[in-house]
C-alpha cells in the first residue's frame, strides 16, 4: 500500500507504526520515536527524523538494528524467510539467483564479516549488482569495527530512504 504524506500525518499512532514499522528492518521503535514529531512537511522531513532517531539511539539499539538485517544471499533467503522488503531488494539485484560459486563466495564473506564484526554485512543493494556487492564486501572487511558499524547504520538509512520512497507518494 502507498500513502500520501497527508495520510501518514493523519494515521492513528497504531496505524502509523504499522505503516512505517517496516521501513527499518524489524525495528518499529524508529517509527514510534518519530510519531510525536508529526506533522511531517514532506517525505524528506520524515526520513530526516527517522535517521536522527537511529543515529541518536543507544549503541545497543543500533547494534540490534544492524543485526535485524538478513545476510545477503543467505540460507534464510533461499528458504524464503526474508521480509517482503528484503526479498524484493535482494531479488532485484539477482542475489536470490546466485550461481553456486557466487553463493559459496557470499557465504564465505558473510561468515568472515560476522566473525570480524559480530553483525551482518549491510548494504543498500539498489544501484548495485552482484559484482559490486562482492567488491564492497571485500573492501569493507578491511575496516575497523567502529567504522563498519557507522557504515552499516548509514547503509540502513539508505535502505530506509528507498523503502520510504516506495511507500509515500
Amino acid at each position: 500500500m502507498t500513502y500520501t504524506l497527508q495520510q501518514i500525518n493523519q494515521l492513528s499512532p497504531k496505524e502509523f507504526v504499522s505503516a512505517l514499522g517496516g521501513i527499518f528492518e524489524h525495528s518499529p521503535w524508529v517509527a514510534e520515536r518519530v510519531l510525536p514529531l508529526r506533522p511531517f512537511l514532506n517525505a524528506a522531513h520524515l526520513l530526516q527524523a527517522m535517521a536522527a532517531a537511529v543515529r541518536n539511539a543507544s549503541e545497543g539499539e543500533r547494534l540490534a538494528l544492524i543485526r535485524a538485517h538478513p545476510e545477503l544471499a543467505s540460507k534464510a533467503a533461499m528458504r524464503g524467510e526474508l521480509t517482503a522488503e528484503s526479498k524484493k531488494e535482494q531479488s532485484s539485484v539477482g542475489l536470490t539467483e546466485c550461481t553456486p560459486a557466487e553463493f559459496a563466495r557470499m557465504h564465505e564473506l558473510n561468515a568472515a564479516y560476522n566473525k570480524r564484526f559480530g553483525f551482518p554485512f549491510v548494504i543498500a543493494v539498489r544501484n548495485h549488482n552482484r559484482q559490486s556487492i562482492l567488491q564492497q564486501f571485500a573492501l569493507r572487511l578491511e575496516s575497523d569495527r567502529a567504522t563498519e558499524m557507522r557504515e552499516c547504520i548509514e547503509q540502513i538509512i539508505k535502505i530506509a530512504e528507498f523503502r520510504l520512497m516506495d511507500l509515500v507518494v
